[in-house]
This record gives structure tokens, C-alpha cells and sequence, in this order.
């Protein structure tokens, strides 16, 4: 009789917890996910189009904004995890708000570029060096991409004031461009390739003046969702580790996530370069972009950039 009892015992217990199995897979950790829909958000695409994130137990909802500065003072409240430049990163930590990058992002390198300075063709812009006087269009003032083309002008001896600067999204920089609204755009792929096919004149690349490679975009948390939810950050570390080998080894397949979710031409997207994405993050990757808005005197204090990179399990 006791056989039987503890036969039975055993048997309800497997098949409860037969039963519990599902629902404990179906459990996974909601993220609510912001991005600029450009290039560079490739990598979070291809980890919820492959199955990534899922694989890693998260749960992704997506939230496209055009002006990537606005992810730092909605994180925590709107957002769980926000795409960010690291001068947003520094300029944020500086503001008060207590956010740290969980992972990096893209890195603009020779060969695996992602922003153009573009000139209009008609605007009596050869160089770098012809720029003043003239109206440029940049996503966010103060932004990463202003801060690089101010560091570029810098360089070269042009004043800061000579040039006029407007904020227009990236994707309405072709039109505006073509309006003659804009004499120079600060473009990002695949919007600046658009400019280009239309006649318009690559000045260069104003974030390789930072330096080459040179880290652009990271992924950031509050600083205690970080340090409560290590094992999340790091499994969100390594779907995005996956979206990068798939990427590097599948090129072709990483071009058609691109062009389905920015709804380009496969014709366009094939020509794209696909940008070079890195998870691990060093502090002196962050150092190089405060030493460039220090010279812009964008940042009076000293930074720890050490200390605005998220411990991950």
C-alpha cells in the first residue's frame, strides 16, 4: 500500500509540474525597447526578427523615435533600455539623470560607415572647408553628429557660429536638401545614400574626425533597473551578440531585416554598408567623446566614464 501511495505521490508530481513547465517558458521579461529607425538599429531588429531575444528569455516591444536625444529622460518611465550617442550618455550623467550603459552599440570605422556629411550639388560646396555661411541639416542640435561636424570645423579653423544649424529628422533630409531649405546634411544611412544617388556631394564622414573606430551608439538602463536585473542585462548582451554573428556571417539576410523594417528598396539596401556592431564596452571609448565636448565647451566638469558602464553578470 505504500508502494502504492509514494507511486502515486510521484506520479502527481510530475504531472504537475508537466503541467507548470509550459507556463514558466511563457514567462519572459517585458523591455520596452526605444531606437532612431536608421542603420544602426539593425542589431535589436535582427535579434527579435531571428528569435533572439525570445531564445534569451525577453520580451521586446519596440518604441521608434526620430530624436535620439530624447531616450535618456524617458528611461525608466516610458522605457526600460534606450538606444543612445555617447556625448547623450555623458551630457545626461552630467545632467543628473542616473543612467549607465548596459551594452554598446555601433561603431562608425572605415569600411563600415553609417553617417555622411552631404553637400547639395549646387550649393558651391567642395570641401569641408567652404561650409561657412552655410545652413546645415543635423537630427538634434548639440547632438552627436552636430558635436562631431563642430569638432571637424574646429580642426580645420572654421568658427562654430559660421554656419547655421537645423534640426531636421534624417529622413526628411533628402527633400529638404532638394528644396534647397538645407545647403549640408548630416545624414545617416540609408537616408544619406538617397542624397548621394541624386547628385549631391559626400564631404565625408565628420564622426571618423573623432576618431577611427570610433564607438557612436550604446544601449542604456537606469542605473538601479541595472543593478537589479543583471542576469536580464545580461542575457540582453548576449541576443545582441547574436544579431552581430548573424550579421557578420550573413550579410544578405541581415540586408532583408533592414530593408523590412525600414521599408527601403532591396535594391537600396543591397548597396548599404552594413554597420560594425561591438557589445563590450571600455571606459576609454567614452573618455574620447568628453575630451571633445570639453575643447566645445559642452562639458565643464570631470566624468568617471568607468562608472557610467553598467556591471553585466
Amino acid at each position: 500500500m505504500f508502494r502504492n501511495l509514494l507511486r502515486a505521490s510521484i506520479v502527481t508530481l510530475f504531472a504537475g509540474l508537466a503541467l507548470s513547465a509550459p507556463s514558466m517558458a511563457q514567462e519572459k521579461l517585458p523591455l520596452r525597447v526605444a531606437y532612431v529607425p536608421a542603420a544602426p538599429g539593425l542589431v535589436v531588429w535582427v535579434a527579435q526578427d531571428k528569435g533572439f531575444f525570445a531564445e534569451q528569455g525577453l520580451d521586446v516591444s519596440f518604441v521608434p523615435l526620430q530624436n535620439i536625444s530624447l531616450v535618456p529622460g524617458a528611461i525608466g518611465k516610458q522605457l526600460d533600455v534606450g538606444m543612445v550617442t555617447v556625448p547623450d550618455l555623458i551630457k545626461a550623467s552630467a545632467g543628473g539623470l542616473d543612467v549607465v550603459a548596459i551594452s554598446g552599440g555601433h561603431i562608425e570605422v572605415e569600411g563600415s560607415t553609417t553617417n555622411v556629411l552631404v553637400a547639395r550639388k549646387d550649393a558651391g560646396i567642395s570641401s569641408i572647408k567652404d561650409i561657412s555661411g552655410k545652413t546645415v541639416g543635423t537630427p538634434t542640435v548639440g547632438a552627436i553628429l552636430h558635436v562631431a561636424l563642430l569638432h571637424w570645423m574646429k580642426k580645420e579653423g572654421i568658427p562654430a557660429n559660421s554656419i547655421r544649424a537645423v534640426e531636421v529628422p534624417f529622413s526628411n533630409m533628402p527633400d529638404q536638401l532638394e528644396a534647397a531649405r538645407i545647403d549640408v546634411a548630416v545624414g545617416a544611412q540609408p537616408f544619406a545614400d538617397r542624397m548621394l544617388a541624386a547628385g549631391n556631394l559626400s564631404l565625408g564622414n565628420p564622426l571618423l574626425q573623432i576618431a577611427n573606430p570610433v564607438l557612436a551608439t550604446l544601449w542604456i538602463s537606469e542605473r538601479g533597473w541595472a543593478e537589479e536585473n543583471k542576469e536580464a542585462a545580461a542575457k540582453w548582451n548576449a541576443a545582441l551578440q547574436q544579431s552581430k554573428d548573424f550579421i557578420a556571417n550573413d550579410p544578405d539576410g541581415a540586408r532583408e531585416i533592414l530593408a523590412k523594417y525600414t521599408k527601403l528598396p532591396a535594391p537600396v539596401v543591397q548597396s548599404l554598408e552594413l554597420p560594425h556592431f561591438e557589445t563590450k564596452l571600455e571606459a576609454q571609448e567614452i573618455d574620447v567623446w568628453a575630451q571633445v565636448l570639453r575643447e566645445l565647451d559642452q562639458l565643464q566638469e570631470q566624468i568617471d566614464a568607468s562608472n557610467l558602464i553598467a556591471t553585466v553578470k
